[in-house]
C-alpha cells in the first residue's frame, strides 16, 4: 500500500515536472511579449468623425534606465516590490500570505504583484480581479521574466506606466507635474510621482491632494526606514512644499476627454483587454457621441460657470431609447482634473430623487390630484425621534395640496407626508428597481434625496421614466475594428426589458412636466419657472438642491439630460447666483440637442386617459369654470364630477337661424 502510494506521488511529481518543462519551452518558442505599443488608436463621434487619438507608447518620451533618476527607480522598486531583483516575476512569500487572506475574506481585494506582474498586466490584461486573468497574468509573466532582464523589465516598467493625466511614463509625468526632467526632481518629488501609479485617480495631487501627500510620506519614511536616505535629506523631504507646474492649463484641452476614457474603458471589457493596449493598439473605436450635443456641454460650462470660481460641474446626455451615451463631461476641465464625476461622485441628490418616490406613490393609490397638508410640520416616528423637514425659504401652503403642485413646487412636507404614508420601506425597495447601486437607508428623509448617487444614475433612472418604463443600460461602443479594418465587435439592437409600469411612468412624465408649467399654483413659482422661457419643447425633469449640490436633471420623448454643480471638497455653496448653473446648462443642452428636429409628445399607453382639471376645484373642467390643465390618469381613477361655473355664460341667441341668415343678407350687399 505504501509503495502504491509513493509510486502515485512519484507519477503525479513526474507528470508536474513534464507539464512544466512543456509549458516553458511552449513559452520559448512562442518568443519575447512587445514591451511597446505601436499603432495609434482612433476615436470616432456617431457621424464617424475622429474625435480623439490615443498615441502608441512610441510616443511617450522613452528613457533608458542608465539616464533614469536613482531617486525614482529606488522608490519605486521599494514600494512597489522590494525583492524585485531576487525573485523570477513571482514573490512566493507574499503571493502565500495574499492567498490565505483572500481566502478568508472569501475575495481576491489583496495583491502581491511584483513588477513584472504589474508590467504584465498593464501591458497586455485587464484589471479585473478573477482567477482567469491571474492565470494569464502569470504566464506573460513568465514570458517576460524570460526573455528581458530586470533592467529591461523595470525600464519597461518606469516607461509605460500610467501617472493620470495623460501621462505615461515617469519622464511625461516628471514634466506635467513639475515641468522638469525625471532627473532633476528631489526625493519629495520623486516621491510624489512614485505614489501615483498605484491609482491615478485617488493619489494624483490634482485629485486628491489629501491621498497623495499621505502616500508621498509614506514613500519617504519607508526610503528613511531602509537607510536609502538619511536622516537630513529625510527631514528635509518631508518639510519640502511642492511647487507643481502652473502653466498646465495652457496645454490644448483634449475633446471631450472624460467621454473618451469612458469609451476606452468599455473597449477594454469589451474585448478583455488593458486600457493601455486600447490606447496603443492601432484600434478604430466607433461610439455614440454626438458632436453637437458635446460641444454644447463644453461650451455651456464655460460660458455659463465663470473661471474664477473653484465650482465644479459634470454633465450626462444619453439616448432613452438605447442607452447610447450622447455627451459626456465629467469635470469642467479634462486637463486640470481626469477624475469623471458623473460615475465616481456620489452626491446627495436632494428633490432631484423625488419622482422616484411618486412612482411609488402612484403605484399604491395616489393620483395627481391626492392632496395632503403643507405647513411646517413636526414627525413624531416610532422610535421616539422627531423629524421637522422644511420647505425652501419657509414657503408653505398652508392648506392641502395636490401631487401635481408638490412637484411642481418640490413641497418637502408633502414628500415626507408621502413616504411615512407609502413606508419608509417600500420606497426605498422601490427606488432600487431604478438601478441604484448603493444600499438605500429606509428612513423618512430619504424622500428629500439624502442617499449619495451619482448623476449617471439619476440619468439613468430619468430616462427609464421617459422611455416607458423600460431598462437602460448606458453605454459608449458601437463598434471596434482593428487596425486592418476587421471588425472584432459591434453591438446588436437589442429589445429593452419592461421594468416599470408603462402607465405610470407616463402620468409621472406628464407631472414631472408641470415643473416647467407657471400656473399650476399661485402662490409660489414651480421651480422651472426661470428656464422656461428658454425651452420650446415639452420637457420633463426636476431639480435638486442640497447645501452643497445643484441639480437639473429631465428629458424629451427622446432624450435625458442630467446636470450637477458643486464643491469638490462639499462645501456649502452661497453665491445665489451659482445656484442657477446647473438649470442654464441642462435647458441650452437640451434644446442644442434638438434644434431643428420635429416636435415630439410621450406616446400615451392603453389604459390612461387625459383629463381637463379645473386647478381651483381639482374637479373636471368646464369652459365655464376657472384655469385648467389636462391631466392624466389611470383609466378608472379620473374624477367624475364637474367643477361649478364661476363665469356666467353668454345669452344664447333666441333664432340663431335667423341671426345667420342676417349675417349672410348683409354680406351680399358690402
Amino acid at each position: 500500500m505504501l509503495w502504491r502510494l509513493v509510486r502515485v506521488g512519484f507519477y503525479m511529481v513526474a507528470g508536474l515536472i513534464l507539464c512544466a518543462v512543456a509549458f516553458l519551452a511552449f513559452v520559448y518558442l512562442i518568443g519575447p511579449p512587445p514591451m511597446e505599443g505601436e499603432e495609434n488608436t482612433e476615436i470616432f463621434s456617431k457621424n464617424e468623425t475622429v474625435i480623439g487619438v490615443e498615441s502608441g507608447m512610441e510616443n511617450r518620451n522613452w528613457v533608458e534606465l542608465d539616464d533614469m533618476s536613482e531617486k525614482v527607480t529606488a522608490a519605486t522598486v521599494l514600494i512597489e516590490d522590494h525583492h524585485f531583483y531576487d525573485h523570477h516575476g513571482f514573490d512566493f512569500i507574499r503571493i502565500g500570505g495574499a492567498i490565505i487572506n483572500n481566502i478568508r475574506s472569501g475575495s481576491l481585494r489583496e495583491g502581491a504583484s511584483t513588477i513584472t506582474q504589474q508590467l504584465a498586466r498593464n501591458l497586455y490584461l485587464t484589471h479585473e480581479k478573477t482567477w482567469i486573468r491571474k492565470l494569464k497574468e502569470a504566464y506573460y509573466t513568465v514570458r517576460l521574466e524570460m526573455y528581458y532582464t530586470k533592467d529591461e523589465i523595470l525600464e519597461g516598467y518606469l516607461n509605460t506606466i500610467y501617472y493620470g493625466h495623460g501621462a505615461y511614463g515617469i519622464e511625461a509625468a516628471s514634466e506635467y507635474f513639475f515641468g522638469k526632467t525625471q532627473t532633476n526632481l528631489s526625493y519629495a518629488e520623486a516621491a510624489m510621482l512614485v505614489g501615483i501609479p498605484k491609482g491615478p485617480t485617488y493619489y494624483s495631487p490634482f485629485n486628491n491632494e489629501e491621498n497623495a501627500e499621505a502616500r508621498k510620506e509614506l514613500i519617504l519614511k519607508r526610503l528613511w526606514q531602509e537607510k536609502i536616505i538619511d536622516d537630513a535629506t529625510y527631514h528635509t523631504a518631508i518639510r519640502e512644499n511642492l511647487e507643481y507646474r502652473t502653466d498646465r492649463d495652457g496645454v490644448h484641452e483634449e475633446f471631450a476627454g472624460h467621454f473618451q476614457d469612458m469609451a476606452v474603458k468599455e473597449a477594454a471589457k469589451i474585448l478583455g483587454v488593458t486600457e493601455q493596449l486600447i490606447r496603443a493598439g492601432g484600434y478604430e473605436l466607433y461610439t455614440t457621441m454626438d458632436e453637437t450635443v458635446q460641444e454644447q456641454v463644453e461650451t455651456a460650462m464655460k460660458e455659463i460657470i465663470p473661471e474664477t470660481t473653484e465650482l465644479e460641474s459634470a454633465v450626462f446626455s444619453v439616448d432613452i431609447h438605447s442607452g447610447g451615451v450622447l455627451a459626456l463631461a465629467g469635470g469642467r476641465s479634462y486637463q486640470t482634473s481626469e477624475f469623471n464625476r458623473v460615475q465616481h461622485a456620489f452626491r446627495m441628490p436632494g428633490s432631484s430623487f423625488k419622482p422616484f418616490l411618486y412612482y411609488a406613490a402612484l403605484e399604491n393609490g395616489f393620483t395627481s390630484l391626492t392632496k395632503l397638508m403643507s405647513e411646517p410640520t413636526t414627525f413624531r416616528l416610532g422610535n421616539g425621534k422627531v423629524y421637522e423637514p422644511g420647505n425652501f425659504n419657509h414657503y408653505y401652503a398652508y392648506g392641502p395640496i395636490t401631487l401635481a403642485e408638490a412637484i411642481a413646487l418640490s413641497d418637502n412636507v408633502y414628500a415626507v407626508r408621502t413616504n411615512l404614508q407609502l413606508g419608509v420601506e417600500r420606497f426605498a425597495q422601490t427606488a432600487k428597481v431604478f438601478g441604484f447601486e448603493k444600499e438605500l437607508p429606509a428612513v423618512p428623509s430619504l424622500a428629500l434625496g439624502t442617499a449619495s448617487v451619482t448623476l449617471e444614475e439619476l440619468v439613468t433612472a430619468y430616462g427609464m421614466l421617459g422611455n416607458g418604463g423600460k431598462e437602460l443600460e448606458t453605454y459608449t461602443i458601437e463598434k471596434i475594428t482593428d487596425k486592418n479594418g476587421r471588425v472584432l465587435y459591434e453591438r446588436e439592437n437589442e429589445s429593452l426589458q419592461q421594468v416599470l409600469n408603462e402607465r405610470t411612468s407616463f402620468i409621472l412624465t406628464q407631472l414631472l412636466a408641470g415643473i416647467f408649467e407657471p400656473k399650476l399654483n399661485g402662490y409660489m413659482p414651480v421651480t422651472g419657472s426661470t428656464i422656461s422661457d428658454q425651452l420650446t419643447r415639452i420637457y420633463a425633469g426636476k431639480s435638486g438642491t442640497t447645501k452643497a449640490d445643484n441639480w437639473m436633471i429631465g428629458y424629451s420623448p427622446s432624450i435625458a439630460t442630467g446636470v450637477w454643480t458643486g464643491y469638490d471638497d462639499h462645501r456649502d455653496i452661497t453665491a445665489v447666483q451659482e445656484t442657477t448653473y446647473a438649470k442654464e446648462i441642462w435647458a441650452r443642452v437640451m434644446e442644442k440637442a434638438h434644434e431643428g428636429e420635429a416636435q415630439e409628445n410621450f406616446p400615451m399607453p392603453n389604459g390612461v386617459v387625459g383629463v381637463p382639471i379645473d386647478l381651483e376645484t381639482g374637479l373636471r373642467a368646464t369652459p365655464y369654470c376657472g384655469e385648467n390643465l389636462m391631466m392624466y390618469f389611470e383609466k378608472g381613477t379620473e374624477p367624475v364630477d364637474y367643477c361649478e361655473p364661476t363665469i356666467a355664460p353668454e345669452p344664447e341667441d333666441e333664432n340663431p337661424d335667423d341671426g345667420l341668415f342676417k349675417k349672410w343678407f348683409d354680406l351680399l350687399f358690402e
